[in-house]
């Protein structure tokens, strides 16, 4: 199995996309992360969904988490207002990395590898040529596990 028959559509936005609307993807489709996309529409970054509720708390309760307690279900309730008027590109972290891409004819070990070895939830599948970076698709972590569970005959086995 190659990174080219794993690869699927998957959701990606751009690092000019409204944040808001970026949430809103990610919630209705329960993505664990979205594909940012640069200018040239080549992988720039991952944004998981944790760097975007990340985005949503206050700084202030970041930096003492016992300020959560006090802050009223009203307030709480409105904590994506945060987002108005921001690109995902301002709720990417600083550290940021360009994110895992794998060449169409990886094997799924060698896409498996890298996925754990940069702790990433989703992989790239791309071809690189001297025009740039062409994105045929994505492989997430759960796609991946189910189909080497499924070829190894372990997937939908009851345990004792």
């Amino acid at each position: 199995m190659r990174a080219r028959d794993l690869a699927v559509e998957y959701e990606s936005v751009s690092v000019d996309s409204d944040a808001m609307e970026a949430a809103r993807l990610m919630a209705e489709h329960r993505l664990p992360g979205l594909l940012v996309l640069d200018e040239r529409g080549e992988p720039k970054a991952i944004l998981p969904a944790s760097q975007m509720v990340k985005a949503l708390v206050p700084s202030y309760v970041i930096e003492d988490p016992t300020l959560a307690a006090v802050v009223d279900e009203q307030h709480a309730d409105r904590l994506c207002q945060a987002l108005a008027g921001r690109r995902v590109g301002d709720c990417l972290s600083h550290t940021a990395t360009a994110p895992p891409i794998a060449d169409p004819d990886d094997t799924a070990l060698e896409v498996a590898a890298l996925m754990a070895r940069v702790r990433s939830p989703l992989v790239a599948v791309a071809e690189r040529d001297k025009a740039g970076t062409h994105l045929l698709g994505v492989i997430t972590a759960s796609h991946l596990l189910h189909e080497l569970l499924g070829k190894a005959g372990t997937l939908n086995t009851p345990t004792a």
